[in-house]
C-alpha cells in the first residue's frame, strides 16, 4: 500500500471517527426531527453529570446549543457552570426534562455508574439520542433494559463512550492485522494499572455531615439508603459495588472488548468472540 494512500486512509478514519463522538457532523433535521433545516444547525445538548468526565466532555462539545445542564454537586460543576451561563443549572434531572424536554435534541450522561440506566432510560423515553460513559450501566439487567430501549427506538442514536476505540494506536493494530503481518492471533493480553481507587474495603460506617453543595439523596438515586461519607463522593465510589462497578466495568468495556465478526463503522475492524478468557491479580 503506497504511504500516501495509507495516510489518507488513515486521516479519513481520524476525522469521521471524531465527528461521531461530538454529534458534529449530524445535521439536525436528521436527529431532531422534521422540518428544512440547514445542516449547519448545531444539537441542542443537555449534561447529566457536569464535574469530572462530564466536564471534558462539555468542553469537546461546546460549539453546540448547551442548553441545560444538571449536577447534585455543584461545586464540583462549578466550572463548567461558569462557563455557559446560557444553560439553565438543575440538581435532579427529572425537573430538567419536565422544565427543556422540548428544547433538548440528545443528552449526555457522566455520572456514577449506578445512575446511567436511569438517566438513559428516562432520556430515550422522551425520544432523546443518548451518549452514555462507561460502563453503560451497573448491571447487566440495566443493560439489557437500555438496550431494548434502544432497539425500541431505532430512530435515536445512542452511543456509549469508549474513547481508546477511537485513537491512533488501534487503527495502526488493525492495519498490521488485516494486512497479515502478524498471521493469526490466537491469545491477547490485556493489562489495566486499575484500580487506581481503593477497592475491597469495608463500606464506611461512619455517617459524616452533607455538604451544603450537595444533594446527597439525589447522588445515592437508586442505590441503597446510607449517610454520607466522603470515602464515596466524589471519586472512589468507584470501589463499592452500591455504586460502582470497579475495575472490571470501568476498564474492562474498553481494554478487553471484543466483536463478533462485523465491522465497527468507526475502526472497521473485524474480531472474533474469544473462546476463553482468564484473570490474574497484577
Amino acid at each position: 500500500m503506497a504511504k500516501k494512500e495509507l495516510k489518507n486512509r488513515r486521516q479519513f478514519v481520524k476525522e469521521a471517527s471524531a465527528a461521531a463522538l461530538s454529534f458534529m457532523i449530524v445535521p439536525r433535521h436528521c436527529v431532531a426531527g422534521s422540518g428544512q433545516i440547514a445542516p449547519s444547525d448545531k444539537v441542542n445538548l443537555a449534561f447529566i453529570g457536569v464535574g469530572g468526565k462530564g466536564y471534558s466532555t462539555l468542553q469537546n462539545l461546546k460549539s453546540q446549543n448547551i442548553m441545560a445542564l444538571c449536577d447534585v454537586d455543584w461545586n464540583r460543576a462549578a466550572e463548567g457552570f461558569s462557563e455557559h451561563p446560557e444553560a439553565t443549572k438543575y440538581k435532579d434531572f427529572r425537573k430538567m426534562f419536565d422544565a427543556q424536554a422540548n428544547e433538548i435534541d440528545a443528552v449526555i450522561i457522566s455520572t456514577p455508574d449506578h445512575t446511567h440506566a436511569i438517566a438513559g432510560l428516562a432520556a430515550m423515553e422522551l425520544d432523546k439520542h443518548v451518549y452514555i460513559e462507561k460502563p453503560l450501566a451497573h448491571n447487566i439487567a440495566e443493560v439489557r433494559a437500555l438496550t431494548e430501549m434502544a432497539a425500541s427506538k431505532p430512530h435515536l442514536v445512542t452511543q456509549m463512550g469508549n474513547q481508546g476505540a477511537s485513537g491512533e494506536g488501534i487503527r495502526r493494530f488493525q492495519e498490521l492485522y488485516e494486512s497479515g503481518l502478524i498471521g493469526e492471533v490466537e491469545k491477547v493480553y490485556v493489562w489495566t494499572n486499575r484500580p487506581i481507587w481503593p477497592q475491597g474495603n469495608p463500606i464506611p460506617t461512619e455517617v459524616q455531615p452533607v455538604p451544603d453543595y450537595l444533594d446527597w439523596n439525589l447522588w445515592l438515586g437508586p442505590a441503597p439508603e446510607r449517610g454520607y461519607n466522603a470515602a464515596f463522593h466524589p471519586f472512589s465510589w468507584r470501589g463499592y459495588w452500591d455504586f460502582g462497578t470497579g475495575a472490571i466495568g470501568g476498564q474492562m468495556s474498553v481494554a478487553a472488548r471484543r466483536r463478533k465478526r462485523t465491522r465497527s463503522p468507526v475502526t472497521n475492524a473485524s474480531w472474533p468472540w474469544p473462546q476463553r478468557t482468564f484473570a490474574t491479580p497484577a
